[in-house]
């Protein structure tokens, strides 16, 4: 009986203060949706396995040309 008194109570509160309702609404919404986002985030790039057969196996060869001017030359399979 006493949460539904409280529930009473802060929706006449903030009914008085439309800017305030207003602010902390925005407020909640920029937060649940920037935890969503961000979980979403770090469900697809480091908690699922990679879409690959073998993702273990899978390398990334450079050489490091910083003499020439390149400081790391990324060796790339031709297309042809």
């Amino acid at each position: 009986m006493d949460l539904f008194t409280d529930l009473r109570y802060a929706v006449r509160v903030l009914r008085k203060t439309p800017v305030f309702t207003i602010a902390a609404i925005g407020t909640l919404a920029l937060g649940i949706g920037a935890n969503t986002t961000i979980f979403s985030l770090v469900q697809t790039v480091l908690l699922q396995p990679l879409p690959y057969q073998d993702p273990e196996r899978i390398v990334m060869v450079w050489e490091d040309a910083s003499a020439a001017g390149f400081p790391r030359n990324i060796v790339r399979r031709s297309p042809y």
